[in-house]
């Protein structure tokens, strides 16, 4: 494997990676699994990258600690918020729908998907292990850093804020407004954004690394239109009666003022 290009050892890995998750789904009957594998899936990827670079330049093992620090909490995360709650209702919906061929259908659809997903948007790791230079760390690089920080901040942040309003009994059936939740309905996966945006800038930095451009814009697609923001509002609205005067007050991703300041809403 070693005589092959660096991105095709990493779709070998991610792909290989993704299988095996995806043998523990069916032992489990829970494809639910993949979505802790995640971020460590990035983790994986940064680190195989990482160890073919030569490790010049401060910012490869930088970005190899930062997508490590970013994947493991992010997968510890859901690993916690997914105890003990069953199969997610998108995979349990879809195993319904085609119980006899759900195990080759998750392969395709879900396990093997995500994993071409993941190795697209890891491209600015690679980038930044195949190229050192420069080897001092630029302007770009400083604003890679401070918005990853950012988007930790949101992310992590808005992780943690909506867990401990969800741990009151008291706010049952409410909607989370508070917080960073109070400028952003989402403030969690424009955090996961930002922080995508950074590695490309960190990529940036390099020579050559504007190539990479189309990781954070498949990130930031995939969380705004796909996956994240409007898959899950469908069922918020569905479920919550309250959401829908949230959404008319509330940016629905980027942070800004709400609308209607006057009138906090008592509790997602």
């Amino acid at each position: 494997m070693a005589a092959w290009p660096l991105p095709v050892v990493g779709l070998v890995v991610v792909l290989a990676m993704t299988t095996l998750v995806w043998l523990a789904s069916l032992v489990k009957r829970d494809a639910s699994i993949i979505d802790v594998f995640w971020g460590l899936g990035f983790v994986v990827v940064g680190w195989v990258y990482f160890a073919a670079g030569d490790g010049q330049a401060l910012r490869q093992p930088l970005v190899v600690g930062l997508v490590t620090l970013w994947g493991a909490r992010l997968s510890l995360h859901i690993l916690w918020r997914n105890w003990g709650r069953g199969e997610d209702y998108r995979y349990r919906e879809m195993r319904e729908k085609n119980p006899e061929a759900f195990p080759l259908l998750s392969l395709l659809s879900v396990f093997w998907l995500q994993a071409l997903l993941l190795w697209v948007i890891a491209t600015p790791l690679y980038q930044v292990q195949r190229r050192s230079e420069p080897l001092a760390l630029t302007p770009l690089d400083v604003l890679a850093l401070a918005l990853f920080l950012l988007g930790l901040v949101f992310e992590a942040g808005g992780d943690w804020q909506l867990a401990r309003f969800k741990r009151d009994p008291a706010n049952q059936g409410r909607v989370m407004n508070r917080g960073l939740w109070r400028y952003t309905r989402h403030p969690n996966y424009f955090g996961d954004a930002v922080v995508w945006w950074s590695f490309f800038c960190f990529a940036a930095a390099t020579s050559g690394g504007w190539w990479t451009l189309a990781s954070p814009v498949l990130m930031t697609l995939l969380l705004m239109r796909v996956s994240g923001v409007t898959l899950l509002e469908k069922k918020l609205e569905q479920t919550k009666p309250a959401y829908r005067e949230y959404v008319e007050r509330t940016s629905a991703f980027f942070p800004w003022w709400p609308a209607d300041r006057a009138k906090p809403d008592p509790g997602r």
